[in-house]
């Protein structure tokens, strides 16, 4: 293992600045800060679904796995020209998002996020996440980004939206549907 801090604190960010992976110093506003503390955020959502109480466990082991695989996309942000992001990632999300889908009833109107604890912070992990992507093809307009990184990303607000149907049935049995034109 790397370096352990042991200060927590360096004052050298004091000055609007911030380190990226390999050492090169940059605005805290740059495209890629934005990019890569978009995902960090998108993970602190994840664990607040993860925090909710009496998750089934498919989901729960299935959003830890996920908030490995969102360091390890920060990682690939905060140091530009580093890889390891790969397709895989993207074929895994995508049979766990069928696995779940395949359980649930076909969607035929819009829901309204909430439904219950775990599936309305679901809900706003996947907005995160949707957030990030777009950071991420913002960053990818001027410097080079993988593609696999905003694949990733689509795949997981997808995934997150299927997780938040489980987690609301799962809660209150049923999701909250939007009822159009109501007064």
């Amino acid at each position: 293992m790397g370096n352990r801090l042991s200060k927590i604190y360096t004052r050298t960010g004091d000055d609007g600045s911030t380190g990226l992976g390999d050492g090169t110093r940059v605005p805290k506003e740059s495209l890629r800060v934005d990019a890569y503390g978009t995902v960090d955020e998108a993970n602190s959502a994840i664990g607040m679904v993860l925090a909710v109480p009496n998750l089934p466990e498919a989901v729960a082991t299935c959003l830890t796995e996920v908030q490995h695989d969102l360091f390890d996309v920060g990682a690939e942000l905060c140091v530009p020209g580093y890889r390891v992001v790969e397709a895989a990632w993207i074929e895994r999300l995508e049979g766990v998002l069928d696995a779940f889908n395949d359980e649930l009833p076909p969607l035929k109107e819009f829901i309204l996020p909430g439904g219950g604890p775990a599936a309305a912070a679901c809900h706003l992990a996947r907005t995160i996440v949707r957030r990030a992507e777009r950071c991420v093809w913002t960053l990818a307009r001027v410097e080079t980004v993988a593609p696999e990184v905003s694949q990733y990303l689509n795949r997981l607000s997808d995934l997150l939206f299927v997780i938040a149907r489980v987690l609301a049935r799962h809660e209150n049995g049923s999701e909250v549907l939007w009822k159009r034109g109501r007064k």
